[in-house]
Parts: C-alpha cells; sequence; structure tokens
C-alpha cells in the first residue's frame, strides 16, 4: 500500500469544506468523496494553530510540476472563485485537493489530462490568511 504524504487543515477550512459539500449539487460527486477522504486522513487544527508553511483555502504559493519542470503560482480558492487562467484553483479540482494540506518541500501526486501523472512540489507559500490573521476570508 502506498503511503500518503501527511496532510494539515484548518478547522475552519474543513467546516467551510463539508458545508460545501454537502449541497445537493455536491454531495455525492467523485469530487466530494476525494476531499472527504483528505478530511479523513488530515491533522486538524484550529487556525491559529496552523503551521505558516502549510497550504490552506486561498493560500498563494509556489509549485513545480515535477514531471516537466513547470512551475506554476496557485491560489487554492472555492469553486466559485475559481479561474485556472488566472492561477486560482478550485479545491475540487484533482490539482486543488491534491494541494490542500500540503507544506512547503512535500510533493503529491495527481491526475493530468489523458491519464498522465504529474508530481506538484509546493515550493513556497506567498499568503496564507491564518498566518496573516485573516481568518474570516
Amino acid at each position: 500500500m502506498e503511503k500518503q504524504t501527511p496532510i494539515t487543515l484548518s478547522r475552519l477550512d474543513v467546516e467551510r469544506l463539508e458545508n460545501l459539500l454537502d449541497t445537493p449539487a455536491l454531495r455525492d460527486t467523485p469530487a466530494a468523496g476525494k476531499l472527504r477522504a483528505e478530511f479523513d486522513r488530515a491533522d486538524i487544527v484550529e487556525p491559529a494553530d496552523m503551521p505558516h508553511d502549510v497550504v490552506s483555502m486561498n493560500s498563494s504559493a509556489d509549485c513545480v510540476d515535477e514531471s516537466n519542470a513547470k512551475h506554476y503560482t496557485l491560489t487554492l480558492v472555492y469553486p466559485k472563485d475559481a479561474n485556472a487562467d488566472a492561477g486560482r484553483i478550485s479545491v475540487l479540482a484533482p490539482v486543488g485537493s491534491a494541494l490542500l494540506g500540503l507544506r512547503v518541500g512535500q510533493s503529491i501526486d495527481w491526475p493530468g489530462q489523458a491519464g498522465k501523472t504529474h508530481r506538484l512540489k509546493v515550493t513556497a507559500i506567498h499568503y496564507q490568511p491564518e498566518a496573516a490573521g485573516d481568518l474570516h476570508r
């Protein structure tokens, strides 16, 4: 069995995401199931105790796709705020749910187009709401 990368999530993010996933449109979708599986394996902490090197909701992070060395600056957002062209990635997208809870230096595999697997590594976090004191985002 493959060992999963450990992740840390904010209690506030988990509560907000659970409320989103409980909506009729999302309740039984594969994306909801994937995100719930992330909750089940996460270390959930209070927002004030969130390590500053972890990708949380609305965080902006630099990442590198280790499969092709492409660099990206991505912001992890709720679906209504997603805009892939602007680097605003929905937490319900495969790469979004893969990024949630990762620390700087951690990598995770995520499925890309045509079944190709990518390895994405978080290299820096430019903004994290918990670190900035923006807990009511």
